[in-house]
Order: C-alpha cells, then sequence, then structure tokens
C-alpha cells in the first residue's frame, strides 16, 4: 500500500515520442504537473503568498497592497478630512474673535431685556401692547440715565471750574510753604514760564492734537455699541412670548417644558436682582443726601445719585468708588467734614449689609456672599465689567434652576453638630 503512494514514473518514453509515462496512481500535485507539461505550460512556484493566504483561497486584500507597495485606498479621504476639519477649525475660531463684540453686546441686551420683562409682561397684562410696554420702558430708563449723567455732569463741570479757578491760589500758598521751608526764592511767574518753555510740554500738546480722531472714533464705537445694546433688547423684551415660541417649536414636549422652566427662572432671578438694587439705591440715595444737606456740603443731590448707583450696580468696588467722591467734596469745605462722611458711609455700608439686603434680597438673589464675590471675580475675568455685571444673576439663575432639579434629603441625627467629645484611643467611631 506504501508503493501505491508513490510516483511511478517510466523514464523511458513512448512508442510515439510522448511524454514518459506516469502511473494513475501519481500524487494529485505530480497529476497535475504532468497534465500542466502535457499541455506546454510550465506551473509557476506558489511562493510565500500561498502559504500566507492559506489552503484553498487567494490572498487577503492588504497583504497585496503591502506586497506591491501601493498606498491603501483609505488614506487619502483621511488625509482630506483631516485637512477639512483643521480648515473649519480655523475659519470658525477667526469668525467667533470677529463677533465677539457682537456676541457681548447681546448677552447685555439678553440680560436688559430679562430684567424689563416683568413690568414689560405686567403693562401687557393690563391692555397695552407689548411693543408699547416696552417702549415706554425704554424711555423710562433714558430719562433716568440722563437725568443722572446730567446730575453727574453738572457737579464736575463746576468742580473742575472752581479747580481751574482757585489753582493759581494753591499754587501761590505751596510756593510760599516751600520757600519758609527751605530758604528758597521761587517765583510762580518763573514756574510758569519754565513750565511754558518746556519741550514735554510741546510734546504732550502734539500728541494729545493727533490723538482727537483716535477720542472721536472711541466715542463713536461707545454710541453705536449703545445702540446695538439697546435694539436687541428692546426686541428681546417686545418679542419675549414669539422668541419662546420659536425656540420650543424645534425642541421635543418634554424639553419645551424645561426651557420655559429655565426662562421663568432667569426673569425671576435678573427683574429681582435689578429691582431690589434700585430700591437699596433709592434708600442709599436718600441717607446720604440727608447727611450731605446737613453738613453743607454742595451738590448734595447729584453726590446723593452718584453714591446711591455706583455702590449698588457696581460690585465689590463700588462702596468704595462712590464714597470716595463725597468724602473729597467735603473735604474742599471742611476736613472734619469728610471725617463724617467717611464714618457714615462705613456705618452705613455695614447696615446695608447685615440688615438692610437680606431683607430686600431674600426671596430674588438669594445667594452666599462668597459666592457672590466669586462669580463677581470669574465674570470679570471673561468678560470685564460686562462680566461683573451680570455674573450675580446668572448664578441666581443657575443656582435657582439646579436647585429644582437636585434632591435634598433630611439630615440625620447629629449630622449638623459637630461632636466635641474626645476620641478613646484605640476605637473607630461609632464603637463602644
Amino acid at each position: 500500500m506504501a508503493a501505491s503512494d508513490e510516483t511511478t514514473t517510466d523514464p523511458t518514453p513512448d512508442a510515439e515520442g510522448g511524454p514518459p509515462y506516469r502511473s494513475p496512481h501519481a500524487h494529485p500535485d505530480v497529476a497535475a504537473e504532468a497534465a500542466a507539461g502535457a499541455a506546454g505550460v510550465t506551473r509557476a512556484d506558489p511562493g510565500p503568498e500561498a502559504g500566507a493566504a492559506g489552503p484553498g483561497g487567494p490572498p487577503p486584500r492588504a497583504a497585496r497592497a503591502d506586497d506591491d507597495g501601493r498606498m491603501p485606498r483609505w488614506l487619502p479621504r483621511a488625509v482630506v478630512l483631516v485637512l477639512a476639519l483643521v480648515a473649519c477649525f480655523q475659519l470658525g475660531s477667526w469668525a467667533f474673535h470677529q463677533l465677539i463684540g457682537l456676541l457681548v453686546n447681546i448677552l447685555i441686551a439678553f440680560f436688559l431685556a430679562l430684567a424689563i420683562e416683568p413690568a414689560v409682561a405686567r403693562m401687557a397684562a393690563g391692555g397695552m401692547r407689548r411693543g408699547l410696554a416696552t417702549f415706554v420702558m425704554f424711555i423710562g430708563v433714558f430719562v433716568v440715565t440722563a437725568g443722572f449723567v446730567a446730575l453727574l455732569g453738572s457737579l464736575l463741570a463746576g468742580q473742575i471750574v472752581a479747580m481751574v479757578e482757585g489753582f493759581p491760589g494753591y499754587l501761590d500758598s505751596v510756593i510760599r510753604s516751600i520757600n519758609s521751608t527751605f530758604r528758597t526764592d521761587l517765583s510762580r511767574l518763573e514756574i510758569q514760564e519754565s513750565v511754558l518753555r518746556s519741550d514735554w510740554l510741546r510734546k504732550y500738546v502734539q500728541n494729545s492734537a493727533s490723538g482727537v480722531l483716535d477720542v472721536s472714533a472711541t466715542v463713536l464705537g461707545g454710541l453705536f455699541k449703545l445702540l446695538t445694546i439697546g435694539l436687541f433688547s428692546f426686541y428681546f423684551a417686545a418679542d419675549g412670548p414669539r422668541l419662546r415660541r420659536a425656540l420650543c417649536s424645534v425642541l421635543p414636549p418634554a424639553k419645551q417644558s424645561e426651557v420655559l422652566r429655565a426662562w421663568e427662572i432667569a426673569v425671576a432671578k435678573t427683574g429681582g436682582y435689578l429691582y431690589s438694587r434700585t430700591l437699596m439705591a433709592l434708600v442709599s440715595g436718600v441717607a446720604h443726601y440727608i447727611l450731605l444737606a446737613i453738613l453743607g456740603v454742595p451738590y448734595a443731590p447729584a453726590l446723593a445719585v452718584w453714591v446711591g448707583l455706583v455702590s449698588q450696580f457696581i460690585p465689590t468696588i463700588g462702596t468704595y468708588l462712590a464714597g470716595a467722591l463725597p468724602v473729597l467734596i467735603a473735604f474742599t469745605v471742611n476736613p472734619w467734614y469728610a471725617l463724617y462722611v467717611l464714618g457714615f458711609v462705613v456705618v452705613y455700608q455695614q447696615f446695608e449689609n447685615y440688615v438692610l439686603q437680606p431683607k430686600l434680597t431674600s426671596k430674588t438673589v438669594d445667594i452666599h456672599p462668597a459666592v457672590a464675590f466669586g462669580s463677581v471675580i470669574a465674570g470679570t475675568a471673561l468678560l470685564g465689567a460686562v462680566g461683573a455685571l451680570i455674573a450675580i444673576p446668572a448664578v441666581a439663575t443657575l443656582q435657582a434652576f439646579l436647585g429644582a432639579y437636585v434632591r435634598r434629603y433630611e439630615l440625620t441625627h447629629g449630622a449638623d453638630t459637630v461632636t466635641s467629645r474626645p476620641r478613646r484611643r484605640g476605637r473607630l467611631p461609632g464603637l463602644r
């Protein structure tokens, strides 16, 4: 049986000169080779690919590509996709930096619209058209702002004129004190001539003349920014219901209620923040006006308005900025009056922080003072003065929205107290 599996080849050709005779019991590969030889085809060596592909099948596509040295078909598409993503990112970054000013203005307008939303909704519920109610609110805000600017402008203009008129007298008194102290012989006329003939004054005048165009451009840019904020806030307030419907129409029903709830919380917190601050500004202004009127400090109404608004609507440092101006004006009247005003500002600030503010803001913007301070710092770092103004109502809105969905539990016995008993050494807490 073993002999039948072996190849039996007769080297003697047949009578017609054909190929040598092979046994029909030869191995299949040998028989195939013999058939190929009879047809005149030389069988190629299978090479290493046959072993890689496995018996009975063609080699894999990747193996053929690698062996042939050709690029995979997916590589050009991947390169094009990566380049397209990088180009889109660069384009989006450039567009964002170009539109950052407009986005900040829209954010300010949105918070202003939320602040006047309760009053507009109340007037609209009384039968007034919503657009007319929004216009009335804007007229009121404009009148209050214009009045404040007029009062402050008259104060500053009067003080500047008084300082310019009294500058020669101030300079003479300073020169006399210097001559008497250091035994010098200075003269005001000589000092004025040396200052007028100095090179730095000429350079300063030239730079100021060349910077007039920059100042004009800055003023025009500020006016355009105010116009943009006013226009967007008017549209947000007048078309508030339509805007909410348009936003909710692209959301599923389960998300619409969440958006409406967040909108209501934002309106309540922002409006409450504005109204509580306005009321505290009114109380602060009246209190400081009474003190300044008693002391006889000039421009008492303008100073009272300044203290009320600046101390309430400029977070963190507003109190110090508000108190510095009346203290300075009172010092020009009498140094003791400046001390009285400074003491009153400090005492009233403590009364406001611990008595007045908790009662007025307990139901509107109830956030911890540390959280408010941190939010102001974060808002200033992100958006500057604008971020400092909108940080507190934004954080109050976020806190109220999260508080509506965060589940709270009752405290266990002793969880709200600190154990003051000394622990026994070698025992775990709770074991006896």
